[in-house]
C-alpha cells in the first residue's frame, strides 16, 4: 500500500468517524445534544474536504478545478440526494406514502440524470 494511500485511509476513516458520531448526536433526541453534534459533524465534513486534498498532494496530482459543468454535477447530486431522503422520511417516518413515492423517484431521477452527464452518451 502506498503511503499516500494509507494517509487517505486514516484521514477518511476519522472524519467518517466524527461525522457519524455528529450525527447520532444531533438526530437522536436520547441524547440531548444536538448543537455538539452539528459542530461535531461538520468537523468530519470539513476533515474529510482536508482529506482529499492531502491525497492528491501526496499524489502530486493538479488541485481541482471548478468548472460550470462540475458546479452543475454538485447541484444535480444534492438535490437529487434530498429529494431521494426527504421522500424515504415522508414514507417511512410521516406515513405520507405517495407524496414520499413521488417525491423519491424524482430524486431517483435525478441522481440518474448524473450518469450521462459525466460520462456522456454515445
Amino acid at each position: 500500500m502506498k503511503k499516500s494511500n494509507f494517509v487517505a485511509l486514516v484521514l477518511g476513516t476519522i472524519s467518517g468517524v466524527f461525522f457519524a458520531l455528529g450525527m447520532c448526536m444531533a438526530l437522536l433526541p436520547e441524547w440531548d445534544a444536538f448543537r455538539p453534534g452539528v459542530g461535531l459533524g461538520c468537523i468530519g465534513a470539513v476533515m474529510a474536504l482536508i482529506t482529499v486534498f492531502v491525497w492528491r498532494k501526496m499524489e502530486h496530482k493538479n488541485p481541482i478545478r471548478i468548472t460550470g459543468k462540475s458546479a452543475l454535477v454538485v447541484l444535480i447530486a444534492l438535490v437529487g440526494s434530498l429529494a431521494l431522503g426527504i421522500g424515504m422520511v415522508n414514507v417511512m417516518v410521516w406515513a405520507n406514502l405517495i407524496a414520499g413515492i413521488v417525491i423519491g423517484l424524482a430524486g431517483i431521477v435525478a441522481l440518474m440524470m448524473l450518469i450521462p452527464i459525466c460520462k456522456g452518451l454515445r
